[in-house]
């Protein structure tokens, strides 16, 4: 269990909780949700210890994991190493054994801490701590031949990855996980779904995947108000009993709003007459009907749509015979296909399997859009009659310029628009009042997406391609993407390793498995069917 009792935390005259008091039961699952700077990191930093409240207490258990973000902490240890260290009380016992054992000489008592030592370890599984940590990692798509390599040598999404199986290992009493879907793919996401799933301890989770959190969760503790609220259920639960509350809310200020302005005419007609004891009687009922405002939700949801200047030709693009291959790893091998106007096709596969090298195949012969890095071994790419691409790369803060405010920025790609429809495109994307002046070094990852879909909404094309858009996105934008992706009457191309986007928008899938892609003519559940 863990507890929290009047826990308060602000900077300067910003509120982010004030005197929160909730509790966390063991055998639930928690989803910790709220908009974008409404303080979910900084209440699992409270949570996990690592930053001390300004106001209150905290009680954890004696062992829980916690997923670290600090992808270089571990660097010179083995990875199979860094997971075990997830059970704090088995390492320090297997680092201690192993300093006695490397003594030239051991003395008695050095013999009856051994024997100490080996009970801890037995206590703690250590001795199938190696086979467990191997299992977790496999989960997670880290291959056996890495287990004993060196954390310095592994990838950023390697890293988190074992950094994940840290927190996991070792059957700690609560997990505490910040963003762990982020670097997985949709396999390893589902892995770790039914993982959670059986986790009978407490779990308090923060992610920006609507259909994991609505798969894992229990109940949902929300910021917002300044303080946390615990709803049972996911967080679509979430979302209708919090809308539902609110509505009766402002429904009831509404009705006492209107009972007040009929007392105050009343009032005000026979306060000088002779009726003095009603007006007295019904200022009393205004006075204790007087209404509190309402305080102000922090939650920002953008407006996103996607039109065409005019639409493409019937048949968008021709694939044919595409090869390439990085040295001699071969990516994509001989693949053909044809798009028509209007499929939402998603791409779908491992990290690592070649999604995001397809696209830039696709884009090799498109101008202004081709990598000038890459080039496309074999095949050849058709282009469609008035085909026009809008597109969104994985590493979308490279495309944007720097020395620029935001408006300067998007205004360069439609310099005839009027400022009126600048400022109105941007605050769809809640950049706001001055929000258009800030300078482009200084946005977030966050900002410079919804940025990136600021100029797809000023430029209408009618091919959008996204390399993993929702990767800096919170939930309320990533459900306005949903929904204008499934609305657009274009063409889609898109890469994403979340289920709800590619359930709801796909009419198409190119899966990416053994070297090879299938080409799948129909929506996500079919798929699905087909292939369990």
């Amino acid at each position: 269990m863990i507890s929290v009792s009047n826990v308060t935390m602000r900077y300067g005259a910003k509120i982010l909780f004030e005197d929160v008091s909730t509790t966390f039961t063991p055998g639930r699952r928690y989803g910790l949700t709220g908009p974008n700077g409404a303080g979910k990191s900084t209440f699992m930093k409270i949570l996990t210890g690592d930053l001390d409240p300004q106001k209150g207490t905290v009680v954890r258990p004696r062992k829980f994991g916690v997923l670290r973000q600090d992808q270089f902490a571990f660097d010179a240890y083995r990875v199979i190493d860094t997971v075990i260290m997830g059970n704090k009380p088995l390492w320090a016992a297997l680092e201690e054994r192993d300093r006695i054992y490397e003594k030239p000489e051991m003395t008695n008592e050095d013999g009856m801490r051994l024997g100490e030592l080996e009970g801890i370890i037995g206590d703690e599984d250590g001795y199938s701590a190696e086979s467990d940590a191997a299992v977790l990692l496999d989960g997670l798509d880290i291959r056996e031949d890495l287990h004993g390599r060196k954390m310095g040598e592994l990838q950023g999404g390697q890293k988190v990855r074992v950094l994940l199986a840290q927190a996991l290992f070792g059957k700690p009493e609560a997990l505490l996980l910040d963003e762990p879907t982020n670097y997985l793919d949709l396999d390893s996401i589902h892995w770790l779904q039914d993982f959670l799933t059986n986790y009978d301890g407490t779990l308090i989770v923060i992610s920006h995947d609507r259909h994991f959190l609505n798969s894992v969760t229990t109940h949902t503790a929300d910021i917002d108000y300044q303080t946390i609220i615990t709803y049972t259920g996911g967080y679509d639960d979430m979302v209708m009993a919090k809308t539902q509350i609110r509505s009766r809310l402002e429904s009831e200020n509404a009705q006492r709003e209107k009972k007040i302005a009929q007392l105050n005419e009343f009032i005000a007609r026979f306060a000088a007459g002779t009726r003095s004891s009603q007006v007295t009687s019904r200022r009393k009922e205004v006075e204790r009907l007087q209404t509190n405002d309402l305080a102000r939700s922090n939650i920002q949801r953008p407006y996103i749509r996607f039109d065409q200047v005019r639409p493409s030709g019937k048949h968008v693009l021709e694939l044919k015979h595409l090869m390439k291959y990085y040295g001699e790893l071969e990516v994509i091998d001989g693949f053909t296909a044809n798009i028509m106007r209007g499929e939402k096709i998603c791409l779908m596969g491992r990290n690592g399997a070649g999604k995001t090298t397809l696209l830039k195949c696709l884009l090799s012969n498109y101008p202004g859009l081709a990598d000038k890095d890459f080039t496309l071994d074999s095949g050849s790419i058709f282009w469609g009659h008035e085909a026009q691409v809008g597109y969104f790369p994985q590493d979308v803060g490279s495309t944007i310029e720097h020395g620029l405010t935001v408006a300067e920025w998007l205004h360069r790609w439609n310099p005839a628009a009027h400022v009126e429809d600048i400022r109105g495109i941007l605050g769809q994307m809640l950049f706001s009042g001055e929000e258009g002046s800030k300078p482009t070094a200084a946005l977030s990852g966050g900002e410079q997406a919804r940025l990136a879909f600021c100029k797809l909404i000023l430029t209408k094309p009618n091919i959008l391609i996204f390399d993993e858009p929702t990767n800096h996105l919170d939930l309320e934008s990533i459900n306005a993407l949903n929904i204008a992706l499934q609305r657009y009457e274009g063409t889609v191309l898109l890469v994403t390793h979340d289920h709800d986007l590619i359930d709801e928008v796909a009419t198409r899938l190119w899966v990416f498995h053994d070297k090879a892609i299938e080409d799948f003519q129909g929506p996500y559940e079919e798929w699905k069917g087909k292939h369990n």
